[in-house]
């Protein structure tokens, strides 16, 4: 039975069109549409009704989960493994894939290969599902013929990162909840305990201790200029997220959460932990060492250490060692810079640098365990001591 699809293609000249077409499958529709000189885009089934439209939120429904792209990349492994085609494996996880946005990219994906692109060419198209490190892997499997090796690293370079994003993510949920507690009192206090205090004052008349005036006047601000406190607070906030959004400004805040007192080891391991990984699962797929260099850089979650990196490939360039200029740069610990130099005098490079991601893997788990348990009771006395100090500089006036 023929269903209507709709479809948007690019002509000759550039051109974007779009229009609706009855075939019994997509592939069918991309077909008549390339026999007639034009380029898919996209080709969807059309919904019968408006009931059956999708409710779209930018940023929300077309989110793409790194959990998701990691099965994918193992069920596409196993699938070109077992002898599947391309075209073939895309269609059948198109169809199954939970995630509607995803599916709908590896549809896309399907339709570009069938134009006559490489699949990493087709990948390099849907930057929100595939980084630049996906699709460079995916180009030198495709290269090397290693393909489904190259797709079950990249499943297991994601499914490494995912797991350690969840055990930071959640150790850092009970004190996020308890700092979300200690803002909800002390706004609660200051706006509707604190004022009936005030009354109390001006009956008993008297010099207020200093305490106490300043709980007062920063009670009568939020009280009172509350709306102007929201628009400084969003603008504030706004502001910052232009300032870090700015080279100089990201770089300056990576510099400060690396200097950060206990967090700053944390995120610094973290990053340490990422290179080494993604620079293991590049040379192992056969990326040339100074791409591998630039992917690093662009991949590595922190700007001082995208600076080191951009800077060690420049002294590569020039024929240095990769051991050498790393020892320059002060982000690189020196079992680091020890452990390439090994690597890159006994040939095993790949070897080496996923020790070292194993290894600082390790020592971020035990840190963040660590955080956990530091972190809950100093929460806790920062509650107890915030609320009875606001208590004591209430009840300071009925002392005196």
């Amino acid at each position: 039975m023929a269903t209507t699809f709709t479809y948007k293609v690019k002509d000759t000249k550039g051109k974007i069109h779009d229009g609706e077409m009855e075939a019994t499958t997509s592939g069918a529709v991309a077909k008549a549409l390339r026999d007639k000189g034009f380029v898919p885009i996209s080709v969807e089934e059309k919904t019968s009704s408006a009931l059956q439209k999708e409710i779209h939120i930018p940023g929300f429904t077309d989110r793409i989960k790194f959990k998701d792209v990691a099965v994918f990349s193992r069920q596409f492994a196993t699938m070109i493994n077992s002898g599947l085609s391309l075209l073939r494996s895309l269609n059948i996880l198109a169809a199954q894939t939970d995630s509607k946005a995803l599916a709908k990219i590896i549809g896309e994906v399907k339709l570009k290969v069938e134009t006559g692109a490489s699949l990493s060419e087709a990948m390099a198209e849907h930057p929100k599902a595939f980084s630049t490190l996906y699709v460079s892997m995916v180009k030198a499997g495709e290269v090397g013929g290693l393909l489904d090796e190259t797709l079950l690293r990249l499943a297991d370079t994601i499914e490494a990162q995912v797991a350690l994003r969840q055990k930071i993510k959640s150790a850092m949920m009970y004190p996020t909840a308890v700092l979300g507690l200690v803002v909800l009192i002390v706004t609660a206090m200051l706006m509707f305990i604190v004022p009936l205090f005030e009354d109390l004052y001006a009956d008993l008349g008297g010099e207020l201790p200093a305490p106490t005036k300043m709980l007062l006047l920063i009670s009568a601000i939020i009280t009172s200029y509350w709306w102007a406190v929201m628009i400084v607070t969003g603008g504030s906030i706004f502001a910052f997220k232009r300032w870090i959004a700015t080279e100089a400004g990201r770089a300056t805040f990576d510099m400060i959460k690396l200097k950060l007192p206990i967090f700053g080891t944390l995120i610094h391991k973290t990053a340490i932990a990422r290179f080494s990984h993604t620079m293991a699962a590049l040379t192992r797929t056969g990326v040339p060492i100074l791409q591998a260099m630039d992917i690093v850089a662009e991949t590595a979650g922190n700007a001082v250490v995208a600076a080191a990196v951009k800077d060690v490939q420049a002294s590569i360039k020039e024929g240095e060692s990769l051991a050498g200029p790393l020892a320059s740069h002060p982000v690189f610990p020196p079992m680091v810079v020890q452990m390439m130099a090994v690597g890159e005098e006994t040939g095993a490079l790949d070897t080496m640098l996923e020790k070292v991601g194993e290894f600082y893997d390790k020592e971020v788990e035990a840190m963040v365990e660590g955080l956990t348990s530091l972190i809950e009771p100093l929460l806790i006395v920062v509650l107890g001591a915030t609320v009875g100090g606001m208590l004591i500089a209430l009840y300071l006036p009925m002392f005196n």
